[in-house]
Formats: C-alpha cells, structure tokens, sequence
C-alpha cells in the first residue's frame, strides 16, 4: 500500500473542499442554499431530474407506460443541473429535502402529491398505472426484493467504486481495490439470477429491470466510469445478454435521452415536454449537419 496514513480527528469538522469532480456541491448540511422556483408544465406528471442512472430509471418507465398505451403518463421533464446547485433551490428542496434527482409531483390528485427516492418513484408510478408490477403476491415480493437490492446496491458501485476510481482527485488503492470487489460481487449475483431468467424477476419485464439496468446495464454495456475493461464486465454473459435485450428496447433509448447533458449530442434531450419533442430534435439535429 503506498497510500498517506491518515489519523481521523476527535471531531470532525468541514473547513474545506474535499476535491474531486463534486466537491463544489458536497456540504454536511442540508436544505436549500438559494430561492428558486420550479418551473410547471401543462401534464399532471411534473419530473425534476437530470440524465443520471437514477434519474434514467424514471423517465424509462415514464416512456414505457407511453409506449403500452397509458397517456396518462404523459409528462414534462424540467433539468435540475445538478453541478449547478439547482438541487438545491428552494422549489427543489420543498418537493425533496434530500437534495437528490429526481424528484416527481403527481397534480392529478386531490392535493399534488411530492415523490422523491428513484424507487419510490417507480413504485409509485407501476401502483398508479398497474403496469410493470405483477400482481402475484409472491412474484410482487420477488421484484421489491430486486427493487430494494438496487436502491441498497447501487450506492457501493456509483458512490464508492465510481467516485474513487473515476472522480477522486488521487487514485487510493486501498479504496478502488474495496469496491472494485464488490462492484464484481454485485454483478456476480446478478450473472446468477439471470443464468436461469429472461429478465430479474422471470418471463416478464418489470419495473425491477428498469431500475437495476439503468445502474448495471449500463455499466455492463461499457457506459459506466470508462470501467468496462477494468471490471471485465464482458465476463458476466448472462447479465451481457439481458443488458442487450433491455437496451433494445424503443422506450429506453428515448428514456435515456430525457435530461441527458452529457455524451453524444444525438442522444441528448436537455426537457421533454411532449412526445413529439424526440422528432423535433431529430430534425434539428439532422439540419445541423
């Protein structure tokens, strides 16, 4: 190990940044550091979010719903730029004190009901329109268990393997070499579900997938911290397999490209605001070249 020793304090205390890609927005306090209010649009489904993994989960499913047949799906999707602060506008803050896209307000209820937590949102959604969630009590508890697995998962593959092997302003063994582990023992499990499963939870595609690929998939698919190679993520075939076959979908592509600010401009859709807005920006982008 060639790593600094480090001795923590007694007390811990923030008197300065501590580097990387995110330091400019990382505080140990939380609520709202400015005034700003969201804006609305003309659909009672209003999501506040930005083209991360978490944030993917959601317009996916958003998109899927659409294209099964529910209109009632229909939604304005608003960027928070979350480099910016804007998470941490007072309009933001009031719909999510956590400070983290994405967030939803539903104004086809009674009074507007505020979703937070990517799953929640999901759930909350699949509940709503009675699609993507199986209504077999046991198939039901297998996919929550699948949901909870990725909101519980996720964190030590993006937080942890991702931020110190991609966005730490100094590579530490010790701490690429930790969650590089279990960024491998998470996609092992999930190698092992789908040996014997089209999809997480069985034959049918469900909001588990959606969630789970927007994280897995997509790391597996090489899109992920420049890490394909690293975690030799081509070794996992059957999660190669499943990743593939999800990504295919119409849905998804389009579900990526909502608040997307980074990567191919092609696939880059900063608010949606209506489902002609994909083609609009198709045209826009071919008269450009």
């Amino acid at each position: 190990m060639t790593d600094t020793p480090y001795t923590p304090p007694t007390v811990w205390t923030w008197n300065k940044e501590n580097g990387g890609a995110f330091a400019s927005i990382n505080r140990p306090i939380a609520g709202a550091t400015h005034d700003a209010v969201l804006p609305v649009g003309k659909h009672p489904l209003q999501l506040y979010s930005q083209g991360t993994p978490n944030g993917v989960k959601v317009t996916v499913l958003l998109e899927e719903l659409l294209a099964a047949g529910h209109a009632g799906a229909e939604y304005d999707a608003w960027l928070i730029s979350i480099g910016k602060g804007d998470q941490f506008g007072s309009g933001f803050v009031a719909i999510n004190p956590n400070s983290k896209i994405p967030a939803m307000v539903d104004h086809s209820t009674k009074a507007p009901t505020r979703i937070f937590e990517s799953g929640a949102i999901l759930l909350y959604l699949a509940e709503k329109f009675g699609a993507f969630l199986p209504a077999d009590p046991a198939l039901r508890a297998e996919l929550l268990s699948w949901l909870f697995w990725q909101m519980g998962s996720a964190p030590y593959l993006g937080g942890g393997f991702g931020h110190f092997y991609a966005y730490a302003p100094m590579k530490i063994e010790y701490a690429i070499d930790r969650f590089a582990m279990e960024a491998k023992r998470q996609l092992d499990v999930l190698n092992r579900n789908l040996a014997d499963r089209r999809y997480m939870t069985g034959d049918d595609y469900t909001i588990a997938d959606i969630a789970i690929w927007s994280w897995y998939g997509q790391l597996a698919l090489g899109r992920q911290y420049n890490a394909g190679a690293f975690l030799d993520v081509e070794s996992y075939s059957h999660v190669q397999r499943w990743a593939k076959e999800v990504d295919a979908r119409p849905a998804v592509l389009r579900g990526r490209m909502v608040n997307r600010t980074h990567g191919e401009p092609a696939l880059q859709l900063h608010e949606r605001h209506d489902a002609s807005d994909f083609e609009t920006m198709t045209q826009d982008k071919i008269a450009a070249e």
